[in-house]
């Protein structure tokens, strides 16, 4: 029997039992309150008139008519990166002792976003709530006394000056309280290993020495980890070496597009939980079983607006326009897609963190990411969002009988005239010329401006299938394999070019 799970199985459901729910509209009023007061005294908080505003009888609504819009280079630009020449107390007290470096998914250098002590622990917090969240979803108590593989960048984060740079993964990881260490794989010596291809290689190697009951990472780089282990053993599936696997969280990235692929690495089904930590703070995660949503954190450190995904809102570059309307949390609809935006006990300040949500379940607070405010396909009319296309990449793997965990696409001129181009990382046998068609037919059916552009002005669909590994290369000539690095799934015409040349030159390698 196991008496220590059990014993921590029973102390997280005492640890639920005693506490409640805050109100989620007392509770972003609050916290919106606490980052006023405690930021009145920085520049930043100066130059806005945060006393002022704390003043006000809406403190909501006035935040809102007093501060702008920021996106990472507007805010970097004008205030961060005073921080890095030295200087303290900008958008929030003190210096940060880290910058979580986040090159995004469109970036070519990395973004420096400040990580403050008091966003660590709110991320820490959010952890253990999240921990506490487990006894929803009915895992035997031998769970709770497995080991844990979080598979994310390096923990040996770059010395600078009085702080340290590394993606928040690493940054998270690095400060694994003691107590967790010993649940903790692939442990801090593997961890350190900068070369992705040389850590993934170690954990290969020790994999058989360790009883995973739970993996965490970004699909893309967890499944490639999960191959080369299979490869390293010899074995059909990951339960033939970590047999009580029963948990992947996932983390920052929509799961259904990689859930075929997973299906062929895993003996059995495992539960799938949902989690949204971002360079900017622990966001969301998923707190019950039958849904893939994932519950807002609404009392612990970051406030939230949300701005309607609309094109008319949206600049070309992704950031809002400046008159782009403010909805609150009381006033959200399901189904309908928003631009989240936030404030931060990082010092970000009504900040576009550049994805994009719906509200699943408004009474419950529950989220799922829909996609990227750069990912959106607009240069002929389409308004295509990632949410519509990984909607039809589904519909095609159900077509098809294959599976495509990895696309991109963009407008690009032929003949004179657009057309909208799609490269997939296809594992199964289709051909190009049908799964354009069918691609084509299935964004007419859900899209209606899609449907009017390809009257009008768009004039074709092209698909051009390439192994998925091909995505991965990409990845990694460009930034670096793991961590936080995502696919851009619509690329500007310049970029696109220079995929198709990178396309090229694997093909001639072969």
């Amino acid at each position: 029997m196991a008496v220590i799970g059990s014993i921590i199985k029973g102390l997280l459901h005492a640890r639920d039992a005693v506490i409640s729910e805050p109100d989620p509209f007392e509770a972003q009023e609050k916290v919106l309150r606490g980052l006023l007061e405690k930021a009145k005294d920085t520049e930043f908080g100066k130059f806005y008139g945060f006393e002022e505003i704390l003043k006000s009888e809406d403190i909501q609504k006035e935040y809102a008519q007093k501060v702008p819009f920021f996106d990472y280079n507007k805010i970097n630009e004008e205030w961060w990166s005073k921080m890095h020449e030295g200087a303290e107390n900008v958008t929030w007290p003190g210096r940060p002792p880290y910058f979580a470096l986040s090159s995004g998914t469109t970036g070519k250098s990395s973004k420096r976003i400040p990580v403050t002590d008091d966003m660590m622990e709110a991320i820490r917090q959010t952890g253990i709530k999240q921990v506490g969240t487990l006894t929803n979803f009915d895992l035997p108590s031998d769970f709770f006394e497995k080991e844990i593989m979080m598979l994310g960048s390096s923990t040996d984060l770059n010395k600078k000056g009085d702080h340290e740079e590394g993606e928040i993964s690493g940054i998270s990881a690095s400060n694994i309280p003691f107590w967790f260490r010993d649940f903790y794989k692939p442990g801090m010596e593997i961890s350190s290993i900068n070369d992705w291809d040389e850590r993934v290689l170690q954990i290969a190697k020790e994999a058989k020495n360790w009883d995973i009951g739970a993996i965490t990472g970004i699909p893309s780089w967890t499944e490639l980890m999960i191959k080369k282990i299979l490869e390293y053993h010899n074995a059909q599936n990951i339960h033939e070496i970590w047999p009580n696997l029963q948990v992947y969280s996932t983390g920052g990235v929509a799961f259904e597009p990689y859930e075929k692929a997973f299906e062929k690495i895993l003996g059995h089904p495992v539960i799938v939980i949902d989690t949204y930590l971002a360079s900017e703070g622990f966001l969301a995660f998923q707190a019950r079983p039958g849904t893939l949503a994932m519950k807002l954190v609404l009392d612990n450190g970051i406030y939230f607006e949300f701005v309607p995904f609309k094109p008319e809102f949206i600049n070309e570059d992704g950031s809002l326009t400046p008159d782009a309307p403010v909805v609150n949390l009381r006033n959200v609809k399901e189904e309908e897609e928003y631009v989240l935006v936030i404030s931060t006990v990082s010092g970000a300040w009504r900040y576009l963190i550049g994805d994009t949500i719906q509200f699943t379940d408004v009474e419950k607070m529950e989220i799922k990411i829909t996609g990227r405010t750069k990912f959106f396909l607009n240069v002929v009319g389409s308004q295509l969002s990632v949410n519509k296309m990984q909607d039809a990449i589904k519909e095609l793997e159900k077509e098809f009988g294959i599976t495509i965990p990895e696309f991109t696409v963009a407008a690009v001129q032929k003949d004179g005239e657009y057309i909208h181009k799609w490269y997939m990382g296809v594992e199964g046998e289709a051909e190009a010329e049908k799964l354009a068609e069918a691609l084509d037919n299935h964004l007419k059916e859900a899209n209606k401006n899609y449907g009017v552009a390809r009257k009008k002005a768009l004039k074709g669909v092209e698909v051009v299938t390439v192994p998925p590994n091909v995505f991965h290369e990409w990845s990694a000539k460009n930034k670096k394999k793991g961590g936080q690095v995502k696919m851009e799934k619509v690329m500007k015409e310049d970029k696109f070019a220079e995929w198709e040349k990178f396309v090229r030159s694997m093909n001639n390698q072969k």
